[in-house]
């Protein structure tokens, strides 16, 4: 292994066509000065070949006073990108700018980087998902981003560009490698994270961080950096830095404004992705398990009332509870075994709920399924669900019902679906909470 990974990184040089410039400078609250800094930047890392351009974030300006600051902002159509448009279009280059500060409402920004092609055309923005929120008022430390940051609310997909394809972060971002393994499954081969690290922090944790990114995801991990004091307040870590798939550094700055050059070789990335292999190991039957994990082993209360539509469950009832989910017995079912899974959040079509809670019901219905079927001796159960009034649907909740089927439990099979429409007038009788609550224990045993 070892022998075959020294081959990999002895050929990475071997494409020496993709050459990406990385900067760093020192930003203050002077726009313009800034922006002659970053022109000076470009202007010379194309001079030298670069064919994609990095600047860190907050490359138009750091402001410590906030009413300052929200001052200083411009939209995403203003002069200042304008400016940089320009010159992307008149250089044939494209850039990546770090973290501009976008104009959103009186009292919130957005911290958005912007990759702009050669061209002069936006091609992607995307806003930063983590704000550093810290407060210890014990220590006098207290920085709480959100306060003047509106955070964004998607990963975006990864760019194409000349160099690869590009996933987009910021920063406080770079801490999450969950975002980073998203980024990787749809496509990215690059990673970026523009930032301007605090000096503290990044003196022990800016090197590390950036190439646990780049070997957890077999990526390149590109990452400009603000240096120096800022003004009085304010002083960032700098060491702009590109690592390589293997996590091995191959450019970094020293302490001073500049540049740095770095080949981008896609081939490593997929020798070093067939080398190791890590991709096609993962265990996501496993990991669905801990993304959303159950809580019915802890004590699930009788006495708690759940909302229902307009009516509640008992928590006597409920014998599976997931985090966005709860599965429970029925008042009244149209066969022996007849439960239903919910989401907790009250919620009446199922084009309501997010991506999350669709995934977790139907994991939970997958579940409570299987234990149904074990329980009434069977391999087969009718699921359905009645999504709007029309659909039959008499409580405004999503519901989904499981029945098990057995042969010969309704002389048409079909009728199942006319039982369910006139649920309501079914004349099997109520069930009692002793009756139910007999039943949930029974069911919660599967579950622990």
């Amino acid at each position: 292994m070892f022998k075959r990974f020294y081959s990999v990184f002895k050929n990475s040089f071997a494409n020496m066509e993709n050459l990406v410039a990385v900067c760093q400078l020192t930003a203050t609250n002077n726009k313009e000065v800034n922006y002659y800094v970053c022109e000076k930047l470009i202007r010379d890392a194309e001079n030298a070949g670069a064919k994609m351009i990095f600047l860190p974030e907050a490359f138009d300006y750091i402001e410590s006073d906030r009413t300052k600051a929200l001052d200083l902002a411009e939209s995403i159509n203003g002069p200042l990108i304008e400016k940089y448009k320009m010159l992307a279009s008149s250089l044939k280059v494209w850039l990546s700018l770090g973290g501009f500060h976008e104009e959103f409402s009186e009292t919130k920004l957005k911290n958005t980087h912007i990759v702009i092609n050669h061209r002069g055309k936006i091609v992607a923005t995307y806003h930063k998902l983590h704000l550093y929120d810290v407060d210890i008022p014990s220590e006098n430390i207290q920085t709480l981003e959100s306060s003047i940051i509106e955070p964004g609310n998607e990963i975006i997909p990864p760019v194409q560009t000349p160099i690869g394809n590009v996933g987009l972060g910021i920063c406080y971002d770079v801490r999450f490698s969950q975002m980073a393994l998203m980024l990787t499954e749809n496509g990215a081969q690059i990673l970026t994270y523009p930032s301007a690290f605090f000096f503290g922090t990044g003196a022990h944790h800016w090197e590390l961080l950036l190439r646990s990114r780049a070997i957890e995801t077999q990526c390149y991990v590109i990452a400009a950096a603000q240096f120096g004091s800022h003004n009085a307040t304010r002083k960032s870590w700098g060491h702009s830095m590109v690592v390589d798939p293997l996590g091995t550094i191959i450019a970094q700055c020293s302490d001073k404004p500049g540049f740095i050059l770095a080949q981008i070789d896609l081939s490593l990335v997929t020798r070093v992705r067939q080398s190791m292999p890590i991709e096609n190991h993962k265990r996501y039957d496993v990991y669905s398990k801990m993304l959303f994990p159950i809580s019915c082993n802890e004590i699930i209360q009788d006495s708690l009332e759940f909302p229902f539509g307009s009516s509640i469950v008992k928590g006597l009832q409920i014998f599976y509870k997931t985090r966005l989910s709860f599965a429970f017995t029925n008042i009244k079912c149209v066969l022996p075994g007849h439960v239903l899974v919910a989401p907790n959040r009250v919620v009446a079509k199922m084009t309501e709920l997010s991506s999350d809670e669709v995934q977790d019901l139907f994991l939970a219905v997958q579940k409570v399924q299987k234990v149904i079927e074990k329980v009434h001796v069977t391999n087969s159960s009718t699921i359905v669900i009645q999504d709007g009034q029309d659909a039959g649907q008499t409580i405004k909740h999503v519901h989904v019902h499981i029945i098990p089927r057995k042969v010969g439990d309704l002389l048409v099979n079909d009728d199942i679906y006319r039982r369910l429409q006139n649920e309501k007038n079914c004349t099997n009788s109520r069930r009692s909470d002793v009756e139910m609550k007999h039943e949930t224990m029974m069911l919660r045993s599967y579950f622990k």
